[in-house]
């Protein structure tokens, strides 16, 4: 007897009310100083951060739809919410009939600016909130908008803030020193490689804005937005000093002391808000160029005189995507210790399924507990994606209360999990069936694991970009007229945020990637999806490392990648005979690495139990006979 599971939906957002008080204020003189025709909510904050705090949400106020990307605007006859294929169902199911959904990612879906050029009357004005408003979003909108006879506009009196009377407070957790032992190198040391870029630059300071960057370079870690070890501040360089900018409750003697210990130079704490009378008075008679990146906010960046602004990525993302030896070891070891828990939770699970009781959301829970049995472990990387049958397919959905369904013997099983740990940050996905899967839905997981086979094992010059290896990932889906609508791969961080640049692996060109090099940490997650019967995704974290091919054209030199995620691929869903001699070589080998790796860690953790489920799910494969 087969149980069916019909996809749980959560009922809509109401949001009528609130587009006809938008629309009012957007008239209102108290707000703006002319009426303005469009206005734009993106899913942003100040410091162009992926997850937000509660306070921040404005677009998922304004909409209902509470995906990590997106962007909303409002016109007096129209509300449209633009996001990417990750969210396609999720956004159609979180919005009411007041929202047209733009997909990003097919052609035939207009880009914002091309929707405000064509649909807005002559001589228009768009308006936004600058301080949540990259610079690099603001420039080419301006021009495009002002080609086609409009205006975009600073509405620094944020208009959905007005509506939100229940609007959270700011976080201002404490602030902690994150110890040599895990950062592998000084603020100090830090400091010096930044001021050598500035020198290069002729850059007379430069300003921080990124909240992974700032904890990063400082060596502090915080807890300001769920997940994400960061705190809200900004950080301002000079060749002899550097200044802080956070909330003085965060501003404690340890911090003080360790920045002091840390930098061995000169530096100042101000309010956080201090930051932009700091800019107006640095600018005043700039010799130079101040420096900020393209991602800070047009807000801060309009301070600066254009001649006197480089607008460019910051030294600080690709220093930090690049692991030093230390954060490299804990990132593996990170790995081994989430591997352990994984394999906890999954023999749980397949001894217990049956019961019928465990849920979507108990399931993510008692992931949670296996993890938290880990040495230096702090919380969870992002939101468990505990998903059965159907809900599989919404590429990030997280359970709800209203949506939460058994986890069942009958419907593939889909968990993209991560786990914070003082040492590293993991992310993992793993697809698995508790009964009897399709013969479709096992060709789908062998096509998916065949394409990250084809890029864990790729080897390719130094230096190329992500985007070159991405099809890598596709090519068996394609075979068959198959696809995802997301990228391959993303950088993570190290004890840091789950997703992190410049770099990355997609069908989309990553404007800032440097090219891959040698320490870098990425995902290798291909999958697929069908709305409405299942997902199927196969995530694990890769290190850039050097390969040795018997050539080097030009003295390139030449990388590879090697796996440091470790937890079974269920067997039972793989077609063995749509592999390759090489793919089950692989694949074998991978699951001997599992058991050296992850058996003696879960035996000194007297986890016997688990340690036969890994025997089992790891037995080699053989063709049949």
């Amino acid at each position: 007897m087969f149980l069916v599971i019909k996809h749980a939906k959560m009922a809509p957002k109401a949001t009528t009310n609130i587009l006809k008080q938008l629309r009012a204020l957007m008239k209102n003189p108290q707000y703006v100083n002319e009426t303005i025709d469009a206005y734009i909510v993106p899913s942003n904050d100040a410091h162009n951060s992926e997850y937000l705090a509660d306070c921040d949400m404005f677009r998922a106020f304004v909409t209902g739809f509470t995906g990590s990307a997106g962007t909303a605007i409002v016109t007096e006859k129209d509300a449209l919410l633009w996001t990417d294929g990750r969210y396609y169902l999720q956004a159609s199911e979180q919005m009411d009939s007041n929202w047209t959904l733009m997909k990003e990612g097919i052609p035939s879906t207009p880009t914002q600016g091309c929707w405000l050029a064509k649909h807005l009357p002559s001589g228009s004005r768009v308006g936004v909130d600058p301080n949540i408003y990259t610079y690099h979003m603001w420039m080419p909108l301006q021009s495009q908008l002002e080609a086609a006879g409009h205006k975009l506009v600073p509405i620094t009196k944020n208009l959905i803030d007005a509506l939100w009377t229940e609007r959270p407070p700011r976080p201002t957790n404490a602030v902690r020193p994150l110890g040599a032992e895990f950062t592998g190198r000084s603020v100090a040391d830090k400091l010096a490689a930044v001021r050598a870029q500035m020198k290069d630059k002729n850059a007379r300071f430069l300003i921080l804005t990124a909240l992974d960057e700032i904890a990063w370079l400082l060596n502090l870690r915080g807890s300001d937005i769920a997940y994400n070890p960061v705190f809200f501040s900004y950080v301002v360089i000079h060749q002899d000093s550097f200044t802080v900018f956070l909330d003085v409750k965060q501003a404690s003697n340890e911090l003080r002391q360790h920045l002091t210990k840390e930098s061995g130079g000169k530096f100042e704490i101000q309010p956080y808000e201090e930051i932009f009378n700091y800019i107006r008075h640095h600018t005043l008679n700039l010799e130079g160029f101040a420096w900020s990146s393209e991602n800070a906010s047009f807000a801060l960046t309009s301070l600066i005189p254009a001649k006197h602004l480089l607008a460019e990525i910051t030294p600080i993302p690709l220093m930090k995507a690049v692991k030093n030896s230390t954060e490299a070891k804990g990132m593996r070891n990170a790995h081994l210790k989430d591997g352990a828990a994984l394999c906890c939770y999954f023999a749980w699970l397949e001894k217990n399924v049956e019961s019928g009781t465990i849920t979507e959301i108990s399931g993510a829970d008692k992931l949670e507990e296996f993890r938290a049995q880990q040495a230096d472990f702090v919380g969870p990387s992002f939101p468990t994606i505990s998903s059965v049958g159907p809900h599989g397919a919404i590429i990030h959905y997280q359970p709800q209360p209203e949506t939460d369904v058994p986890i069942t013997t009958s419907t593939v099983y889909l968990c993209d999990s991560g786990g914070q740990y003082r040492d590293g940050t993991t992310d993992v996905t793993r697809t698995l069936h508790f009964g009897t899967p399709t013969q479709y839905e096992k060709e789908c997981f062998t096509r998916v694991l065949k394409g990250q086979i084809k890029l864990a094992t790729s080897i390719f010059p130094s230096k190329i970009k992500g985007n070159c290896l991405d099809s890598f990932a596709r090519e068996f889906l394609w075979d068959v007229g198959l696809d995802y609508a997301h990228g391959t791969g993303h950088g993570i961080g190290s004890y840091l945020n789950v997703h992190e640049g410049p770099m990355g692996i997609s069908w989309r060109p990553i404007t800032e990637d440097p090219g891959l090099e040698a320490g870098m940490f990425l995902s290798n997650e291909p999958g697929y999806y069908e709305d409405g019967k299942f997902g199927i995704r196969l995530e694990d974290i890769v290190q850039v490392v050097e390969a040795k091919p018997p050539h080097n054209f030009s003295d390139r030199g030449f990388l590879t990648f090697e796996t440091i995620t470790f937890a079974p691929k269920q067997t039972k869903m793989i077609l063995v005979d749509l592999l390759t001699d090489k793919e089950l070589d692989y694949l074998n080998a991978y699951h001997q690495q599992c058991r050296d790796l992850l058996g003696p860690i879960l035996t000194q953790q007297e986890q016997e139990d688990t340690r036969k489920w890994l025997w089992k799910e790891t037995e080699p494969l053989t063709r049949s006979k």
